[in-house]
């Protein structure tokens, strides 16, 4: 009887955890694309922006998303076991590639100038700063 009854228990917890292990692997995560147009509804509801100047910006965040995620992922960082030259070349790869994310950053900035004040285009990145170190901070939570 007593094996009967650690049986039933066994069988109970296992499938009491089993659900919740399933149930957090169905959670979906938003594609960057998904999470790019979260990102600017928010801004633009932050910011209290009306439908035509919102739509426009969502079209315009979205896009400098895409161009910024087109010039692939940063080059890597140098470290103690490169030679000289391959130092100077990650070096040089990484003021090449941080330079297109500026001139990127330039020309959004003077499309957001055609529909946005400057107080508006400096609240927008500041808004933008706050998401990605939230994000940050919870992806690093996730990965410990």
């Amino acid at each position: 009887m007593k094996n009967i009854i650690r049986l039933l228990l066994l069988v109970v917890s296992l499938t009491a955890f089993s659900g919740t292990v399933s149930a957090q692997s169905n959670k979906q995560r938003l594609t960057r694309e998904q999470l790019a147009e979260v990102q600017a509804k928010h801004i633009a509801k932050e910011m209290a922006m009306d439908e035509t100047t919102s739509q426009r910006f969502i079209e315009t965040f979205c896009q400098f998303q895409r161009d910024i995620w087109a010039l692939g992922s940063r080059p890597k960082q140098p470290n103690n076991q490169m030679t000289d030259k391959e130092t100077e070349q990650a070096l040089k790869a990484r003021f090449a590639h941080s330079q297109k994310i500026l001139d990127l950053r330039q020309k959004y900035y003077a499309i957001y100038s055609e529909f946005l004040t400057q107080k508006q285009i400096q609240r927008v990145y500041e808004l933008e700063r706050l998401m990605m170190e939230r994000l940050s901070k919870r992806s690093r939570r996730t990965n410990r």
